[in-house]
């Protein structure tokens, strides 16, 4: 799938890129993801996912990680499209909500990370009853997860190796974020 949701009523693709993310509080309300709450529930797998936090006038990219690196999933809603030229396209988004203790520190939102026992419910094409859902897109637990800064070479897709994703020391700030989550 592609990331950037599509949905299938729509006229053209020219929204998938501001529908990369669905705010989980509102997601069963919205006309483009209200159906995929019921029905086109899917899971995104991670072992990580970055977010940059203001350092002056540059961003500083922070690597997110479950259980120093473990497989992970992301609660995620997919359709599908048809192009004008008559071609499917199956397009998905990640579902955010409020951040916890890690994720606070660096950005004001979270992906919803899902607990494994929680997969098969939000799988389930059973289960339609979209508050049921939506008690599970809650913050991950903090206390499973860590936060390293990274390199800003990962701000360039030209740059596809290790080093992108290797902790870097950044005394002043990360001392400060430890702070905050102690």
């Amino acid at each position: 799938m592609r990331r950037g949701l599509i949905p299938s009523w729509a006229k053209d693709s020219s929204a998938a890129a501001s529908m990369i993310n669905a705010r989980s509080e509102t997601a069963s309300t919205k006309p483009a993801f209200r159906d995929a709450m019921k029905s086109r529930r899917c899971l995104i797998p991670a072992d990580a996912f970055y977010e940059w936090a203001r350092a002056g006038k540059a961003k500083q990219p922070y690597c997110f990680e479950v259980n120093e690196g473990e497989l992970f999933a992301f609660a995620g809603l997919w359709d599908r499209w048809r192009d004008p030229s008559g071609n499917w396209l199956k397009t998905c988004s990640i579902l955010t909500t409020t951040p916890n203790a890690v994720t606070a520190a660096v950005h004001d939102r979270m992906p919803v990370i899902l607990d494994p026992d929680a997969y098969d419910l939000w799988l389930d094409p059973g289960m339609t009853n979209v508050s049921a859902a939506s008690e599970l897109l809650k913050p991950y637990d903090a206390r499973l997860m860590r936060c390293f800064p990274v390199s800003p070479r990962i701000n360039s897709v030209v740059n596809d190796d290790v080093e992108c994703s290797a902790p870097v020391e950044l005394a002043g700030i990360q001392n400060r974020l430890s702070a905050e989550w102690d």
